[in-house]
């Protein structure tokens, strides 16, 4: 798939006047059930310390940012600046955001990178944050925003974004970049790049619960926030216990701790 398509569909995002971002106007290629849509989430920062790799744009995401793009472009910037403008415009928000940070904070990524609380990187120390998606723009399977990346390596038109879109994205950063993979199915992608030699599987962090809100109890668990006899038998603390303990463990490899 075509790497850089924001200069293809310019005209369409000046001429954006809808609630979703699923439009004839947007759309890049069908295959079987599948659907992808364009929008800008092409910008990458290269000077990132830390990745947060999630699933597929939302709507609302695709729809924030197609919006954000078009008043930046109807205000004179460049294409690169309206870019920028509408990636950041789809940063994690709410509830998400709040577990994230904790989640982070809690395994010593904030110290790996240098600073105080992952907070930040939303808001003063943002130049340290990148965010993107395994299938970068906007998919739909069944008519419905995918919900799993595990079948990203098995048809042809997701392994496209990956093996171009994601692959090509990784390489523009760092070596010591730290990537945390948010979704069913992502933390194998990225694996399956560490396999090509395109980022290294020391990269990876592997096993944070997904920051969901719908993920409540799983992230209290891991935090430390909720005992373990108080848990529901929806949740393995088993397999927390050594997620976390990885995790801590591959941190502090990378700090020189002990």
């Amino acid at each position: 798939m075509e790497n850089n398509q924001i200069q293809k569909f310019k005209t369409a995002l000046l001429n954006y006047e809808t609630n979703t971002p699923f439009v004839p106007s947007l759309h890049i290629a069908n295959d079987g059930d599948l659907d992808v849509y364009f929008s800008p989430f092409e910008h990458v920062n290269r000077n990132a310390k830390i990745v947060l790799v999630g699933m597929s744009p939302g709507g609302t995401q695709a729809k924030n940012a197609n919006v954000a793009a078009q008043n930046a472009l109807k205000d004179g910037k460049s294409l690169d600046q309206a870019g920028k403008i509408a990636k950041e415009t789809g940063s994690f928000s709410g509830a998400l955001r709040n577990n994230l940070v904790a989640l982070l904070d809690n395994i010593g990524v904030s110290e790996k990178i240098g600073i105080e609380s992952a907070i930040s990187l939303f808001n003063e120390n943002s130049t340290l944050l990148h965010s993107t998606s395994v299938f970068r723009y906007p998919t739909l399977l069944k008519g419905k925003p995918i919900s799993s990346a595990k079948n990203g390596l098995k048809q042809p038109l997701l392994k496209d974004m990956i093996d171009t879109c994601l692959a090509e994205e990784c390489k523009l950063l760092g070596k010591d970049t730290l990537y945390v993979p948010l979704g069913q199915g992502v933390g194998e992608v990225l694996l399956y790049l560490a396999e090509r030699g395109v980022i290294s599987s020391s990269q990876i962090l592997i096993g944070l619960p997904h920051p969901s809100g719908a993920n409540a109890e799983r992230i209290s668990y891991f935090l430390g926030r909720k005992e373990r006899s108080k848990l529901s038998t929806k949740t393995n603390p088993d397999k927390l216990d050594i997620a976390r303990q990885t995790l801590l463990s591959q941190i502090k490899r990378k700090t020189g701790t002990t």
